[in-house]
């Protein structure tokens, strides 16, 4: 006899990518920033640790939501705050989806947001991009038990997005909560932030892992409708951020110039990238991400990164039944990039 829900056995889980705790690697397989965050982040974080950590966090993390909505241009009570962007995603999927109904995606996107419906003991419905990273009308098709549909813009593991028009054609045709999951936007040339306010059953969820560099530190944000973040506050962990990442996220998005100035030099090495890998004979999908996927015509994917990875250059392989696999390639330093390259060009 099981302990477990059938749902809990039957899953694979979420698998994510390798973080080598021994030795030297040149790390470009998790989309993780290069650079240091802001120092205004270590100050911040210093500062509250000097404060004590005997008392709870704010449960709905005041200081940020304050700041954020100044640079965001939104009221505060639209935005809800959780351990990374997962967590929203979780939170989101508790809220809308339940036993038996239905979730759906694109494919290929984001793996975990399918681990998340089968939690729920949930249904979920994928469907393919078409070749050039568009999606039909029939991403908002009616379906007997459709809750919710998360759409990644940019999208993971292509870099490519929907343009704000087409996202808001397709939402006002759903008759379920959209989520634009735009972990990548800050290195986008467009958002979908403006949708929310058109309309309520958009929603858009944000890290701070990627363009502000603190991925280590898991902090990430919803905004929504004030109806919504209102019911979606009965469903977050009690205290779900910890003082220490209020304190250092508040700082890291208060603090527009580093992340101005960080954007620029990742979207500058996004391009050095492309086109070095487009020099080496790959096919490479232009990325609004800060990564990029690739595959060469004459050496098979999984092969180049295991040989990359003996040379201790990590870069991420990734399979997609009925679709192919490829190779997504993090935007490292100038220096990071070079290197990989170089390794790349002996192999091809």
């Amino acid at each position: 006899m099981t302990l477990f829900r059938t749902a809990i056995e039957q899953m694979a889980g979420y698998v994510p990518g390798e973080q080598p705790q021994a030795g030297k690697f040149i790390k470009l397989n998790t989309n993780e920033n290069p650079y240091p965050p802001s120092p205004a982040v270590n100050l911040a974080i210093q500062r509250a640790l000097e404060a004590g950590l005997m008392r709870y966090p704010d449960p709905t993390a005041s200081s940020f939501r304050l700041r954020a909505a100044d640079v965001l241009g939104v009221p505060p009570d639209w935005i809800l705050c959780g351990n990374g962007s997962d967590d929203i995603l979780t939170i989101v999927t508790r809220a809308f989806v339940g036993e038996g109904e239905l979730l759906r995606l694109p494919y290929p996107s984001y793996v975990l947001y399918r681990e998340l419906a089968r939690i729920q003991g949930a249904r979920f419905e994928e469907h393919r991009f078409e070749a050039d990273w568009s999606l039909a009308d029939s991403f908002a098709a009616p379906a007997d038990g459709l809750r919710l549909v998360f759409l990644p813009n940019p999208n993971s593991p292509s870099g490519t997005m929907l343009p704000t028009a087409r996202v808001a054609e397709l939402a006002e045709r759903l008759s379920c909560p959209l989520l634009v999951d735009e972990a990548y936007a800050d290195f986008s040339d467009t958002h979908c932030l403006e949708l929310v306010r058109h309309n309520p059953r958009v929603m858009v969820s944000r890290s701070l892992s990627k363009s502000y560099a603190l991925a280590g530190l898991r902090f990430g944000f919803l905004v929504a409708q004030p109806e919504l973040i209102q019911q979606l506050l009965k469903v977050k962990d009690s205290y779900n951020c910890d003082s220490l990442s209020i304190a250092g996220a508040t700082a890291a998005i208060d603090d527009q110039a580093w992340l101005a100035e960080n954007r620029r030099r990742i979207i500058a090495s996004r391009q050095r990238l492309s086109e070095g890998l487009a020099g080496l004979g790959f096919q490479v999908v232009p990325s609004q991400a800060n990564f990029v996927w690739c595959r060469h015509p004459d050496r098979a994917p999984r092969t180049l990164y295991e040989q990359l990875k003996a040379e201790r250059v990590l870069v991420r392989y990734m399979d997609y039944p009925n679709w192919g696999d490829g190779l997504r390639i993090s935007v490292g330093t100038d220096d990071q990039i070079d290197a990989c390259l170089t390794l790349l060009r002996s192999l091809v």
